[in-house]
């Protein structure tokens, strides 16, 4: 099987804790950062500008994704002007619709064409990402985000859905896609094979990579060593 070194497609650490996207930042193999309100909220962070300039003064040179949150196009865009001014390797999330679904795409389509690198995130359809390449088509790089986790979550493969919206993007050149909310290592590699561009990955799954090729032979007699400790550590007895 391929070593991370061998992946084609570019991992991009997800998170919002300072200490955690440093510490990735110091990894070769991680090619770009992605965060979202959410995950700055988890992790207590209060000031979104201070925040991100912050991390932008040691992260200057590999793609990093910050998202508004404003639910109005003009304020969603002000608030994406602002952000873009950042830094030349910042990205500006806008969701794929507004909080009562309407849809963002006048916003992403101003904002590409006016050289502003956007993230379209939130995406679960092809349909969604045919439409952000019409949007976006000509204009600035731009990524298209579909949370494949989440697709998951619902019961369905999101892999077929995957597979068509890498072919959909291939008459799109300036976009690249994004395959979200991981929610296992193995996605990484379904994610190569199809030649997606992008995945995110927390840190909790980024840790499993140095299971990666482990011979599973070995992997077993781990875990049977494993679950021997844990039971003489709880002091069970029958």
């Amino acid at each position: 099987m391929k070593t991370v070194a061998d992946l084609g497609v570019q991992i991009f650490a997800d998170g919002a804790d300072r200490a955690g996207m440093l510490a990735m930042y110091r990894k070769p193999y991680i090619k770009g950062f992605t965060t979202n309100p959410t995950l700055m909220r988890k992790a207590g962070i209060s000031d979104y500008r201070a925040f991100a300039q912050d991390i932008l003064s040691s992260i200057s040179d590999r793609p990093i994704s910050f998202e508004v949150f404003a639910d109005e196009d003009r304020e969603m865009e002000r608030q994406a002007r602002e952000i873009a001014t950042w830094g030349k390797n910042v990205y500006v999330k806008i969701p794929i619709t507004n909080t009562t679904g309407e849809s963002t795409l006048k916003v992403v389509h101003r904002l590409a064409c006016s050289d502003v690198k956007v993230n379209v995130t939130a995406m679960m359809t092809v349909a969604q990402v045919r439409a952000v390449a019409e949007a976006v088509c000509g204009g600035a790089p731009c990524y298209a985000s579909v949370f494949a986790g989440r697709i998951a979550d619902t019961g369905r493969d999101p892999l077929p859905l995957m597979t068509e919206a890498v072919d959909v993007l291939r008459a799109a050149p300036n976009v690249e896609l994004i395959w979200a909310s991981p929610r296992e290592l193995l996605n990484v590699f379904q994610a190569d094979a199809i030649g997606c561009h992008v995945i995110t990955v927390t840190n909790d799954i980024l840790a499993k990579l140095d299971l990666v090729g482990k011979d599973l032979d070995e992997y077993s007699l781990d875990t049977v060593r494993m679950f021997y400790r844990d039971a003489g550590a709880a002091g069970f007895t029958l």
